[in-house]
Formats: C-alpha cells, structure tokens, sequence
C-alpha cells in the first residue's frame, strides 16, 4: 500500500489522512461506466493517524478511527494532500463513521 510514503509524514494531533476509494468502472452487468457518470466516492481507508488531542484535564484523546479503517466522507470539504504522486485527504473532524466488519 502506501506505508513508504509516510514514514517521512504523520499527522499531528487529531488529524487523519485518508485515501479516497476507487470509483466503479463497470456495474455487476460489466456495463463500462463513464468518468462523469461514475459519481463522488464517498468512502476512504485511513492511511495514518494524530496522536490525539488535549482534553480540558491536558489527558490526551485519541483518534477515534485505526489505520486501515474504512470510513464514510461527506462530499465536499477537505484538504488535497499529494505525497509520492498520489492524493490524499487530510481531515480532523469531517468523518461521518466507520464502517464495521
């Protein structure tokens, strides 16, 4: 996966960096779907997370997510993060939840 890139990076605090899911090219029928048709992924792997952050006691609380949880994203908002050639989300608190096995 894409461990090399962050040994050289990680979050601080409660931040997140997630890369975005694969859009579905073709449907269950091997339909091929166009790029405008295929629509936003909503659902991202996280790839590395923040320590956690400070609480009003100065305890620290940790992320509420593991790397390699998938997580549901809302459609916009965010920050584009590049490393190595490959984008990434950058989020702290815009997760909606993670899904469960």
């Amino acid at each position: 996966m894409a461990g090399q890139a962050f040994r050289k990076f990680l979050p601080l605090f409660n931040r997140v960096l997630m890369e975005r899911s694969a859009a579905e090219t073709v449907t269950e029928g091997g339909i091929m779907l166009l790029e405008k048709s295929q629509g936003k992924v909503l659902q991202a792997t996280v790839v590395a997370i923040g320590s956690g952050s400070k609480g009003k006691t100065g305890a620290i609380q940790p992320v509420s997510v593991k790397v390699g949880a998938k997580v549901l994203l809302p459609e916009y908002g965010g920050t584009k993060v590049v490393l190595e050639d490959k984008d990434y989300l950058f989020r702290d608190g815009n997760i909606f939840g993670k899904y469960v096995d």
